[in-house]
């Protein structure tokens, strides 16, 4: 019976226990803690997100290009409409009468309890017209915001736009803390620092009654937060060198990439054709995106990032360099312009060291120079050692940033080819290819491909004797400077001396006596230049062309590349635009006896084609 005892006070303790816990924590829910309450409240609480003011976006010299402009949108809360008169409606919001509709269903399908935007991107006119008569229609409310305007009818494609949150974007978790109608960076910088420029939301909790009218803030504020602005970005863009050069380039197609070798600094990103970045902001742009992506000349195409070519004549300085470096060859190396190898366009003193060669562009010269850095007799098997030379060619060739992503602070950017011995085996078969297979990469023709901003790198690598800093748009994120990957420099593994050798030649291809660049000179205004021009073979019609260069040759401050579609020879195309970007960034202005230049060279390449 003792026993008995004992275990009847054990079980009572241990539901004394428990009851205490439950006690406890009941009187926790219903006291101490609000949040179950603010819950149960929320058939009477209105939550309003607050936005935050976006970052703006400046030049660098400090002018702005980006700013935000009050805007307003027509909410729905599909609940909350009584009896619509859509006709009405309509012609009070001058829409068809079936896009009301259309509107008005979607917004029941995503939600009929949430608030959805109706008609987006009012101004204040457009407001007024339709703000009193709301009272006749329930269900509808004006929600403020604030939308991108732009000082600049330049940059569109490195500024990028803003566009309303789509239902696919909403799906993916890296978009969780957005709602429906908000909007977020799409494209260019506005996507890539969409993080530091949208800053944070802000919460308020505001008292309603059942007719919806506002009676204070809930518990005095206690659960309200407030926004945070955006960081503003400050640009190493050059607004004035950018408008210029997007002045140049009218008519053509193609990319103009000018940098500062010191930092990485992007100063001039041209994509041709352009557009006005005012096009994809405020009401209708879902109409003018549409407009530009069916046009056929494809303006929305970011060339300098996406469009990839082979780069002609300007390789050989990359494929020299890698030779040099190699041992193969050196300075004063010489190779007869032998045309039984491979045609040269250019008529030209015998190359008997690297400068003549890179001053005439000679093609044989340089199928020389990558073939003694290929066949170097590693194997007995011709075939086996062509296919171990091209590897070890292609990794040195990669270090120059080419064949990957650099990583500029935008998305979308294109690799590029550097193409392995696997490419040729997937393609010839293993052991069915040799030197002679690949020959055209030492010209930079054939499978090799590279953007316009992976070329300005190479010319600001070389301008830096053996480094580079990725490029980047963004030389100060608030106060903070660039992001951390802007500062790294990256070396390509080739000794300083190297370059020495190679830009007395380039230098020779610009002010040189017959050199192919020297509609590129700036010898006039004291201003040194090393640059190459290239000729592109294109299979699809008319050549294209190119021309990459730095200035002042001793003190490096520009590295530019210009490449334009199917307008000949890059002398006398290409060197002259570049002439004109240097001229202006570092002088400030072009002379006035220049200026005819920009008339000729502004409208259709095809006119560089039948003046050649």
């Amino acid at each position: 019976m003792q026993y008995l005892e004992g275990r009847k006070y054990v079980v009572q303790a241990i539901f004394l226990a428990v009851a205490l816990v439950f006690a406890t924590r009941l009187f926790y829910i219903q006291v101490l803690d609000g949040s179950y309450k603010l819950a149960a409240d929320r058939n009477t609480l209105q939550r309003i997100v607050q936005t935050p003011y976006r970052g703006l976006i400046y030049d660098r010299k400090g002018q702005i290009l980006v700013q935000n402009t009050p805007v307003y949108d027509l909410m729905v809360t599909p609940r909350e409409v009584k009896q619509l008169d859509t006709v009405r409606f309509a012609q009070l919001l001058q829409l068809p009468l079936e896009e009301v509709r259309a509107v008005m269903k979607a917004a029941r399908a995503f939600s009929r309890v949430k608030a959805s935007p109706l008609l987006q991107n009012l101004s204040t006119p457009e407001l007024a017209a339709i703000q009193d008569n709301l009272i006749d229609f329930p269900g509808f409310s004006i929600k403020s915001r604030m939308a991108r305007s732009y000082n600049t009818h330049s940059m569109a494609h490195a500024l990028g736009y803003v566009g309303s949150i789509t239902p696919a974007f909403l799906e993916k978790p890296k978009y969780a803390k957005y709602q429906p109608g908000e909007f977020l960076g799409i494209t260019g910088l506005e996507s890539y620092y969409e993080e530091q420029l949208m800053g944070r939301r802000g919460v308020q909790y505001r008292m309603v009654n059942v007719r919806g009218i506002e009676k204070g803030a809930f518990r005095g504020g206690e659960f309200d937060t407030l926004s945070v602005a955006g960081q503003d970005l400050h640009l190493s863009i050059d607004s004035e060198l950018q408008a210029y050069g997007e002045l140049l380039m009218q008519g053509k197609r193609g990319s103009i990439v000018a940098l500062d070798p010191k930092t990485g600094e992007i100063l001039a990103f041209v994509s041709a054709p352009m557009f006005d970045p005012a096009t994809l902001s405020g009401k209708g742009m879902g109409n003018r995106y549409m407009e530009l992506l069916n046009n056929p000349e494809r303006p929305l195409f970011n060339r300098p990032l996406m469009a990839t070519y082979p780069p002609g004549s300007v390789f050989k300085l990359v494929n020299e360099l890698v030779a040099l470096q190699m041992g193969v060859v050196l300075p004063n190396t010489g190779f007869p312009c032998n045309q039984r190898l491979v045609r040269c366009t250019h008529n030209h003193e015998h190359p008997s060291n690297v400068g003549i060669a890179i001053k005439n562009s000679c093609n044989p010269y340089f199928y020389q120079v990558m073939r003694a850095a290929v066949m170097r007799g590693r194997s007995t098997n011709r075939f086996e050692d062509a296919r171990l030379g091209l590897g070890e060619w292609r990794r040195q060739v990669m270090k120059f940033g080419l064949g990957d992503r650099l990583g500029v602070d935008m998305s979308q950017e294109k690799k590029g080819l550097i193409p392995s011995p696997d490419f040729y085996d997937k393609r010839n078969g293993f052991h069915r290819w040799n030197y002679r297979t690949v020959y055209s990469l030492s010209i930079g023709q054939g499978e090799i491909g590279i953007t316009g901003l992976q070329m300005a790198n190479v010319l600001a690598t070389i301008a830096n004797r053996g480094y580079y800093y990725t490029p980047h748009f963004v030389k100060s994120v608030g106060q903070g400077g660039p992001l951390p990957q802007f500062r790294e420099r990256h070396t390509v593994g080739v000794d300083a001396m190297h370059f020495e050798a190679l830009i007395p030649g380039m230098q020779a291809v610009v002010d040189g006596r017959g050199g192919t660049g020297s509609l590129a000179s700036l010898a006039e205004f004291g201003i040194s230049v090393a640059g190459k021009t290239g000729t592109v073979q294109n299979p699809h019609g008319d050549d294209h062309a190119t021309f990459a260069a730095f200035a002042p040759a001793e003190d490096p401050k520009i590295a530019i590349a210009v490449f334009i579609e199917n307008a000949g020879f890059g002398g006398t195309s290409a060197a002259p635009m570049a002439a004109l970007m240097m001229e202006k960034y570092l002088r400030g202005n072009i002379a006035p006896w220049r200026k005819r230049w920009e008339f000729w060279l502004q409208g259709p390449a095809e006119k560089f084609v039948r003046h050649r």
